[in-house]
Formats: C-alpha cells, structure tokens, sequence
C-alpha cells in the first residue's frame, strides 16, 4: 500500500509517505492541526502513477493525475509520539474503496452509456482486431473497469479484468476461413469492488485525440483546460492539462495532416497552384541538407489586377510565424483604388535574412514586370536598401516612417525625458507629413532646439527618402509599409497550420476578398470609388470659398488663407496635395469650376471604378487535394523536403511591437539627478 497526504492548504497535490523522514515531515507541517486527510492506494496504482510522472516529482502525486483507487480520507490525531501507532491503528478500520473526486451520479457519464453494448457477448462478430479492441476500450469505459492482455496477436486475444480475483474475461480469436474476428468466450461476472476508477488509465492520447477531433474541427482554439473539462463531464475521467495538450495534438495532427509531410508535399504544391491557376508563379529551393529553405508565390489574378488597375506602389514587409518550425512571411502588399489591400506576392522563408530578401525581390520582379516605375514602401533595414537598387533598375525606395521613428527613439532613449522624446517623434512626424520645404524645416528645426543630435540624426537618415517635401516617388501619401495588417491578421489565424495548408488559407482569404470586392463593385454608380469620391467631395465643398483669379495660358492664382498657384497643364498646385494624393486638391477644384472643366477628368486613373473593376476581373481558383494528394499524384514531388532545423522555443511567443509611437509610455525621472529610470527615493547620489 502507499500512504498520501495532502499539504495544509492545498488539496490538489497529495505527497507520499515512503520513509521515516516523510511521516517525521509531515508531523512537522500538520502539528499544530487537529486532524489530518490520510489516503491508502493499491501497490499496484501507485506504481503506475509515479512511473508516469517527471522523476523530479516522483513523491508527489496531483489529483488530476491520481484517477486510481485510494481510500477514504482517515481522520488521523496528530501526535508526535504515538503518530505511526496512530495510522496503523486507523488503517485497519478503512472502509470501501471510493473514487478520488467523483461520485456515484458520475459512475455512468451521459457521454459514455452509448458504449455499453459495444461488446455483447459470444458470437458478436467484427472485422479485425483493431476494431475489437477499440470496442473493448469503449465498452470498459462506459462500465468502468480495468483490463489487460494476457495474449495480444495477430491470432488471438485474451483479456481479463485488472483486478486480482476478479473473474471477468473474454477471448476472440479469427474466425476459420475468414477475415473476421469472433468473441469465441466470455465472463461477464465483475466481482471486484469500486473497480470503475480504474478505466482512466485506459484514456489514451490517441483516444482522446479522437474524441474531440469533431468539435476541434469547429473550434480551433479549443483549449486544453476545456479538453479536460470535458472529457471529465462527458466520461467520468480526469485528465491533466498536458495529457489534454499531447491529445490536442494528435487531433490537430490528425485533421490537418502532419507538420512534416507537409514540407515533402511543397513540389507537388507548386505543381498543383501552376495547374489549377495557370500563368502562376510558384518556387521552392531547400538547402544542402534538403530542408526547407523558402517558398514563393504570386496567383495570375493578384499579377494581372496589379497591371491592370493598381498604382506602382509595393508595401514590403514581414511578420514572424510562431508555428512549430517557425519561420518568417515576407509579403508585398498594393493599394487598389479604394485604398484596400491587394496581396501580389508573398513567400514564406526559414528567417528574415539579406539574401531572403534579395531572393524574394527577384521572384517578385519575374511575377510583375511592368515597365513603369515602381515605388517601394519599406524598411530602410534587412539589406533591403541595397537589394532594391540591385534588382528593379529604375524604383524609389520610400523608407517606412514606423521603422524610423522606433529607431530614432531607441537610439535616443536615456538621453532625453518621455516628454522631450514625445515632443521629437511629433515634430519628426510633422516633418515628413510636411508638403512644403519651409513647413518640413520648422518642424526640422523645432527638434533642433530640444536636441542638435536628434536635428543631425534627422538629417542624415536621408529625408528624400521619407519627406513629402523631397520624396520623388509617387507613394500617395502612404507612409508605412504595415499597410497590409489585415493580411497580417490573415496570417495570424493561419500561422499553426502545417505549411501547405496555411498557404492555402491565405489563398482562399484573398479568393474570398477578390470575389466580394468584384461584386461590391459592381454596385457602384459613382464614377470614382467610394473613398476618392468622398475626398473629392470634401475638396469641392472647401473650393466653394475661394477665389480664382484668372490668367492666360494654364496657370491660376487661387486666394483663400494662403496664395496658391494652380498649373491645370501639369497637374501641380503650390500646396503640393495634388500630387501627393493624385486627387485635385480644393485650389485645382476651384480653377476647374471657374473655367468649366469636369475635376473628374483630373484624378488619377487608378481611383476610377473602371480601374478598380479591372484589378478584381480574374478570380483565383481552388487549389485541391493541397495536404492529401490522390493516389499517384504524389510522385510528382522528385525532392525530398524536410523541415528546417528551427523549432518553436517554449515558453509565450512575443508579440510583435506596438505598431504607434505617438503615445511614448511615461518613464521615472529623478526630481534630484534628473536621471531617468528612477525616482529621488532609489537615487544613488543621495
């Protein structure tokens, strides 16, 4: 027998009494108490549970681990004399056996009474072991008991009750001449008493895995804490939460295909999206060891709709996979003419490296080709810069103003108060908002008066790259390369599924959105798309106030609360907005109403229906069979692909920072030094 007992307020871990030094413990930390819980379990549970725990915790049993018989709580008076006379004395007198945290209502769980005719006797047929065995293990559930073979082959099986005495028994052996199995003998008599807490051990991760595959099919974020919730209310056995974790698993593993084959599957992949979308661009390279290196692609439809109807503009960007074998997605994201995402191309890669990038930008370069200038909105960091100018001759490099603005507020933490440093990010946002060379130098030289460094900072990080005032390329008015966070957010709902299928959810994300957008716009009457037909709007009713003096040849002064100049030839007005949002600004507006023009005839062509119609005309198309190819078809992967090396570290994944730095969280500041990251209480100097 193995004594247990549990610690002053704690009744969720019961410690066992092995030796002399254990009783003498727990004397010393039940003492001052009355009474004391003691329970008894069989030699032959207690080994069971202690040979499936850490042997770190061999002592200590939970009571989400303890699903085996013990006796009834004994009430034991502590006393440190006579205390091991005490327990033999009560030891004697326990009485039935009982179930640890159940009751005689949970005997026959709802749940499980659909399994008790599962074995009906001598006779009952079934077409191979393995179903026999699954009905044997249902069967015992839902009766609750414990069994074990005594012979287990390809012949023959011969399974008694676990109990010693206890009579019950079955044989089954192939029926003569066939394929089926038959129950040939059977003892249905149960003489052992409480025997039901013993069928837990029998739920095995795989059966639980089965269990709750349906409803984790439904739910993906079914959490391990509900598993075994569950499968306590529903069949009477208690689980702990990492046997709920690895049951997860094999569910998960079992609907969506393993982690592994998913990597091998990538040639056939390719070969699948290049068939069912033709005029697809597709690759995969793996390293020297044949792990997997990266994955590319690009859907006909996302390279035709960015041709066809939207701007020259490419956001790039990443975002981490905390997927079991890690991994980071690289995307290139446009802007349609209603400002919405328009995925072009994305790859997903083993780590954000120089060469990825530089790897990916070629494959992109082959998918567009356009002739037209590109503008990239990206990070000035990753080897992007001088990726850019090697492979696209003729593009502009915007730099991302989130990834600058975190930078110059890393590289001037500690030398600067929050307020200071808040007051720099604004002025350094302002600058690059600014349209004007002399608004840019204000806000340039407002950070100059808190700090020279911060001013030299600023104007060596490049401004012809990041300012409106001197940017050449045509960004319209879009700062940062995070533009495509709803795609991130794709990401983030896909990122655990095996590789194959977290690619085609993606796939199917922006089939959907393709689908929707084409028929929301077929609805429209408007000439330009809802978002730039309400700008214009605003625009016109602002025009209305102003004056128009008029001039021959193609230039306008427009007076208002400033003095502007309006070029209709060049579409160009002074206060730059024209150019910086490829809409006519308020002063183009009222030049254009002065003189009866159409303001229409003015916008940019992307912004028109006709143009957003175009980008969504062909539709990406499903991709079958992507995690379990037909018969056959498999041997169209040649390669062999194996995962790569890196593996997901334990712990919680960190999340990617804030994505606003306009709010800089307060920092302690010393009323004495002035120090930053303490108060005058901890101050060194004082």
């Amino acid at each position: 027998m193995s004594i247990k007992y549990f610690l002053p307020g704690n009744k969720k871990t019961l410690i066992t009494i092995s030796k002399d030094k254990d009783l003498q413990r727990m004397v010393n930390f039940l003492g001052d108490t009355a009474t004391v819980d003691v329970f008894v379990m069989s030699e032959e549970a207690a080994a069971r549970n202690v040979s499936n725990m850490p042997a770190s915790r061999s002592s200590r049993t939970t009571v989400s681990e303890a699903v085996v018989p013990i006796v009834e709580p004994i009430d034991v008076r502590v006393d440190t004399c006579n205390a091991i006379d005490q327990i033999d004395m009560e030891l004697h007198e326990t009485p039935l056996v009982s179930v640890l945290g159940s009751s005689s209502d949970d005997k026959h769980p709802k749940a499980a009474q659909q399994w008790e005719n599962t074995i009906t006797g001598v006779d009952q047929r079934f077409n191979s072991f393995g179903e026999f065995r699954e009905a044997l293990h249902k069967f015992s559930i839902a009766h609750g008991f414990a069994y074990r073979y005594k012979k287990n082959d390809s012949h023959r099986v011969t399974v008694k009750c676990k109990s010693q005495g206890c009579p019950w028994r079955i044989y089954a052996s192939r029926l003569s001449t066939t394929q089926l199995i038959c129950i040939k003998k059977m003892n249905t008599d149960h003489t052992c008493e409480g025997a039901a807490v013993k069928a837990g051990y029998r739920a095995t991760r795989g059966w639980v895995g089965s269990i709750i595959k349906e409803k984790l099919k439904v739910s993906p974020n079914y959490k391990p804490k509900d598993i075994a919730d569950d499968i306590k209310r529903e069949y009477g056995i208690q689980l702990n939460y990492s046997q709920a974790w690895r049951a997860k698993e094999i569910a998960r593993e079992q609907l969506q295909g393993s982690y592994k084959e998913a990597y091998n599957q990538l040639p056939y992949f390719c070969e699948r999206i290049k068939e069912t979308n033709p005029g697809s661009v597709a690759a995969f390279t793996t390293k020297e060891d044949s792990s997997f290196h990266r994955f590319f692609v690009s859907f006909h439809a996302s390279i035709v709709g960015f041709r066809e109807g939207c701007r020259p503009l490419i956001f790039l960007d990443s975002t981490p996979l905390n997927s079991k074998y890690q991994g980071v997605l690289l995307a290139a994201i446009a802007a349609d003419g209603d400002d919405g995402i328009f995925p072009v191309a994305f790859a997903v890669v083993d780590a954000e490296t120089d060469d990825n990038w530089h790897w990916f930008l070629l494959e992109l370069k082959s998918a567009v080709s356009i002739s037209q200038q590109i503008t990239f909105v990206a990070d000035v960091q990753n080897g992007l810069k001088k990726s850019l100018t090697e492979v696209f001759d003729k593009c502009y490099h915007c730099y991302c103003l989130r990834h600058l603005a975190e930078k110059l507020n890393k590289d001037l933490k500690g030398q600067f108060s929050h307020e200071a440093r808040r007051f720099m990010i604004n002025d350094f946002y302002a600058a690059a908002y600014a349209p004007k060379l002399e608004a840019f130098q204000r806000s340039a030289d407002n950070i100059k008066g808190i700090s020279p460094e911060a001013y030299n900072w600023v104007i060596q990080s490049g401004p012809e790259h990041w300012a409106n005032a001197f940017s050449g390329g045509a960004r319209y008015n879009h700062m940062t390369s995070n533009f495509g966070q709803q795609f991130y957010s794709w990401v983030s709902e896909a990122h655990e599924l095996p590789i194959t299928q977290m690619i085609d959810v993606l796939r199917g994300k922006t089939m959907e959105a393709f689908y929707s957008r084409r028929v929301e716009s077929n609805q429209w009457v408007t000439r330009l798309t809802p978002s730039k037909e309400e700008k214009l709007q605003k625009e016109t009713t602002i025009a209305r106030s102003l004056q128009v003096l008029l001039s021959q040849g193609s230039t306008f002064e427009v007076r208002g609360e400033s003095v502007d100049i309006v070029d209709i030839d060049h579409w160009d007005c002074s206060c730059k907005g024209w150019q910086l949002t490829g809409l006519p600004c308020c002063h183009a507006i009222a030049v254009f109403e002065c003189i009866g023009r159409n303001p229409y005839d003015y916008c940019s062509r992307y912004f028109t229906v006709e143009s957003y119609r175009s980008t969504y005309a062909e539709s990406i198309h499903p991709v079958p069979n992507v995690d379990r190819p037909l018969p056959g078809e498999s041997s169209l992967a040649a390669v062999t692909v194996t995962p790569p090396p890196t593996r997901r570290p334990p712990g919680r994944p960190k999340m990617k920072q804030a994505e606003s730095l306009d709010i800089i969280k307060r920092q302690l500041q010393c009323s004495k030094c002035k120090g930053l990251g303490h108060n005058k209480k901890t101050c060194k100097d004082s």
